[in-house]
């Protein structure tokens, strides 16, 4: 996968290349530079080519829209993925603090319940516990 990657990434930096290279000689066009311009929309032709032949291995790459809202904006792709690692490290901060809070909840839940409900909290231990065993 990654070598058909790499072929396709190859052939795009080529087929760009070729393309800059005609938008010059169309720009600045002289009439001898006719065979050049035809060589130029050949090699164009011939990569377009190539590029749909590397296509079906690469199809099954999923993008996130979001990564073309980065290069759309003139950013990095890159910092897509450091952006999504820190958010995700802030979510997992608070998701983790909210655990902790709902473990010191429980923990002090059952001492009160423990005062309030001693009889009835016993039974509960015994039972979960023997839910534990099994």
């Amino acid at each position: 996968m990654s070598s058909s990657l790499e072929q396709l990434e190859n052939h795009l930096e080529t087929f760009i290349e070729n393309v800059r290279q005609i938008g010059i000689l169309v720009s600045d066009f002289q009439p001898q530079g006719q065979q050049v311009l035809n060589q130029k929309l050949q090699n164009m032709i011939s990569n377009m080519q190539e590029i749909d032949k590397l296509r079906s291995p690469v199809q099954e790459v999923h993008v996130p829209l979001e990564v073309f809202e980065y290069i759309d904006g003139g950013r990095n792709p890159q910092l897509y993925t450091k952006d999504c690692m820190e958010k995700a490290l802030a979510k997992n901060e608070q998701v983790n603090g909210r655990i902790q809070s709902y473990k010191a909840f429980k923990a002090g839940l059952l001492v009160e319940l423990s005062h309030v409900f001693p009889n009835e909290m016993n039974r509960y231990r015994a039972v979960r516990e023997l839910s534990d065993i099994n």
